[in-house]
């Protein structure tokens, strides 16, 4: 994840965080500005996942934390999220707490743009999300999320190892990932074939594409950073990227 601190033998590798505090391949700045652009002062946005809002608390660089935070540029952000957590999210004008297979605390029609970063890995009903999605975006609306590819190597790594294990792999994997901001995975929306059965095409245009990015998980090592950033000049995107969902209801 993008708002841990960069390890000093990393950041050697990355001269150009001295000019605006992100690397050159940072995927939260392409993200959200992509994002920022569906949106107005008028919009009502949807965080889905919301969460404590972690970047919001822990992210060091100013540019990703402007580029990404929505509260004070559009009409209004309901955050929602399974985690109680979210009730002292900073970033969002209201919160809620919700309960999978339960709806959303919203009325239909009533939402511009839903982002939802980091959690479609983690849903276990896709279809039933994505009913509940078509039902509280307005016509014309956005659903805008990030989250791996089903077979990028850390997704693949991580159907390996028990979701009772993440937290402990994760601090290791990535130093500074705190155990309070991992929740189990089951990859049940991380392809093109997942994201059609869950949003079929008669309801949205679907302009999602694999994003290629940095090595995030490098175990503070500076020569495990570049190794994998070799590999992933080689591999294919869907081995090694996020997939970036941009989908507009019709």
């Amino acid at each position: 994840m993008s708002f841990v601190n960069v390890p000093p033998d990393i950041a050697k590798l990355q001269p150009e965080l001295a000019v605006g505090g992100y690397s050159a391949f940072d995927g939260t700045v392409e993200f959200y500005t992509r994002v920022g652009l569906l949106v107005s002062p008028q919009s009502r946005v949807l965080d889905l996942g919301a969460g404590r809002g972690a970047w919001f608390e822990d992210d060091t660089s100013d540019v990703r934390r402007n580029v990404r935070l929505l509260r004070g540029r559009v009409a209004e952000v309901v955050g929602c999220d399974v985690d109680p957590a979210v009730k002292e999210n900073q970033a969002v004008d209201q919160a809620h707490v919700i309960f999978p297979g339960q709806p959303l605390p919203l009325e239909s029609g009533s939402i511009d743009l839903v982002v939802s970063d980091y959690v479609f890995e983690h849903v276990e009903d896709p279809q039933a999300l994505g009913l509940e999605l078509d039902r509280v975006l307005k016509p014309g609306g956005w659903i805008c999320a990030r989250t791996p590819t089903k077979y990028n190597y850390v997704s693949v790594a991580a159907r390996l190892v028990s979701n009772m294990r993440h937290a402990r792999v994760l601090s290791w994997a990535q130093p500074g990932r705190k155990a309070e901001d991992v929740f189990p995975t089951v990859y049940r929306l991380n392809s093109q074939r997942d994201l059609e059965r869950a949003f079929p095409p008669g309801r949205f245009e679907n302009h999602s594409y694999v994003y290629t990015f940095e090595p995030q998980y490098h175990f503070g090592r500076a020569w495990v950073y570049r190794t994998l950033g070799l590999l992933h000049r080689f591999l294919p995107g869907a081995l090694h990227g996020n997939f970036y969902v941009f989908l507009r209801k019709r």
